[in-house]
């Protein structure tokens, strides 16, 4: 796709389309981009916003000064990092204090920060007098090229990992990348794992290319880093279109990697030991190397997939996780994934580097053989 300083991704869903604008600044310009959307709160009112800590106190006052220089007056509520925000007590206080403030159904709520904040806004827009508008405002590249768009909103419980949640779309998604100079490196590698998904799961091209220009993309280089996040937005935007809510099974193609992953994170107390991306990596190498274990891809494909993961410094070896499992306990922990249906676990594997599809034939027996072998090379 073509690609400027900012760049506009719209995504259409039937008669409903949100904007997504990826590029330099954009935060900066946050009050001009959603004018019409929070109109209604001045002069009366302020504009709510949501964020984690690290996201408010590196990005606060470009925000604060954004809406402030505009004539709106805000209002804070701060959210802990981590994934333990993500439940129900937070749902609860998140919400009592929405309620509080008064928000309407027509009401545009900011979430500034990563995945977690932009999951647990969403689900309380999705439920406040049963729907009220948010505007995302991701800050990590994770949250920048997967959650932040397509609707997909949850909480986490004692039960597993975004076991409660509804789609609710966005109004509005601002993409700045001038946000990621200050994400820790581990982050944006865990965040890159997704941008390497989307060439996994259906663009070779786009693959080669992060290939050549991957570490340009870690390192923050403005224009391969646009590049590589306008692409797997409109890779998302374009599947999302597709199948909003996940029925016709093409929007499961970007659970590659996700059902070993989850499995993985799991083993490992959902902790920092494995954070997500990291996960989805390791999961990406699995999917790629059970697929050609079934003759669907060629050896040498599941090794350049490897090898691009491993040359982004990303986990590609589940044996360095040094896990006290074997394959069966895995197996235990992918029958609590949230996708099994009719006692059936889908697997996105993959037919050749940019060739995903959902496999509902897979013999869970054959898949805990497969994961003792790599448990224990």
């Amino acid at each position: 796709m073509a690609v400027t300083e900012q760049t506009r991704i719209p995504v259409q869903l039937g008669g409903r389309t949100y904007d997504v604008f990826v590029g330099s600044g954009l935060l900066r310009e946050a009050a001009r981009r959603t004018a019409t959307m929070i109109q209604a709160y001045a002069p009366n009112r302020p504009v709510p916003i949501v964020a984690d800590e690290n996201a408010r106190k590196h990005h606060g006052q470009v925000l604060e000064a954004s809406l402030s220089n505009a004539g709106f007056r805000t209002v804070w509520y701060t959210v802990e990092s981590g994934e333990h925000s993500k439940s129900w007590d937070s749902l609860a206080r998140l919400t009592d204090w929405m309620l509080e403030l008064g928000i309407e159904r027509s009401d545009y709520v900011f979430a500034l920060g990563g995945g977690v904040v932009g999951d647990l806004v969403g689900f309380a827009s999705a439920i406040l007098k049963r729907g009220c508008g948010f505007i995302q405002l991701p800050t990590t590249l994770l949250s920048q090229v997967d959650s932040s768009v397509g609707g997909k909103t949850a909480i986490n419980t004692e039960r597993g990992k975004n076991m409660i949640g509804a789609f609710h779309q966005p109004g509005l998604v601002l993409i700045d990348t001038d946000t990621l100079a200050s994400l820790p490196d581990r982050e944006m590698r865990a965040g890159y794992a997704e941008v390497i998904k989307y060439g996994l799961l259906g663009d070779s091209g786009f693959f080669e290319w992060l290939e050549s220009n991957g570490e340009e993309v870690l390192s923050r280089k403005q224009g391969a880093l646009t590049q590589a996040i306008a692409t797997s937005v409109a890779a998302k935007a374009q599947i999302v279109a597709e199948d909003e809510r996940e029925t016709s099974g093409t929007r499961a193609l970007l659970n590659l990697g996700h059902t070993f992953g989850h499995a993985l994170e799991a083993e490992t107390g959902f902790s920092n030991r494995l954070l997500h991306g990291e996960a989805v990596a390791l999961g990406m190498v699995l999917a790629a190397r059970y697929s050609a274990r079934l003759g669907l891809m060629s050896t040498e494909q599941a090794d350049r997939a490897a090898a691009a993961i491993d040359a982004a410094g990303l986990p590609s070896d589940v044996a360095t996780l040094s896990l006290e499992c074997n394959g069966a306990k895995l197996i235990d922990h992918m029958r609590h994934d949230k996708k099994m249906s009719g006692g059936t676990l889908p697997f996105i594997l993959l037919r050749g580097l940019g060739q995903a599809f959902v496999s509902r034939e897979v013999e869970l027996s054959d898949v805990a053989s497969f994961l003792d072998e790599h448990i224990e090379s």
